[in-house]
């Protein structure tokens, strides 16, 4: 990995990990906001793989798979959170991170598009 792929990483999961503890620690006080926990959890997690795929310089295959790692480890953190607030069950670890994985590696190929036509205009 080098350093331009690195720093894209660092970058999104440390935005998609605050984004998804924010929302978790919003919705333990809010039951309106942890009704949206799966399709927030989920857009985070989109969001967070398509600033790495935009801004990591990878071909296809790492930008859906970095959006990947990013998207499922933002949600798995913010996950832990809500298990150990009582808020969620523990199951929900494994089939949150998953899709959460999956929206990731979709937000991936997404921002690696974008990052293609950004360049094509340039």
């Amino acid at each position: 990995m080098d350093r331009q792929e690195s720093r894209a990483m660092g970058v999104a999961l440390g935005t998609g990990t605050g984004l998804q503890v924010a929302m978790v620690l919003a919705g333990h006080f809010s039951p309106t906001i942890a009704g949206l926990f799966a399709v927030a959890g989920m857009l985070i997690s989109m969001l967070a793989g398509g600033m790495y795929g935009e801004r990591s310089g990878t071909p296809r295959g790492r930008a859906i798979g970095g959006g990947a790692v990013v998207g499922g480890l933002c949600a798995l953190i913010g996950i832990l959170v809500s298990v150990a607030l009582g808020d969620v069950p523990p199951s929900v670890l494994l089939f949150g991170t998953v899709s959460s994985a999956l929206t990731g590696a979709i937000g991936g190929w997404v921002g690696m598009v974008l990052r293609g036509r950004r360049s094509a205009l340039a």
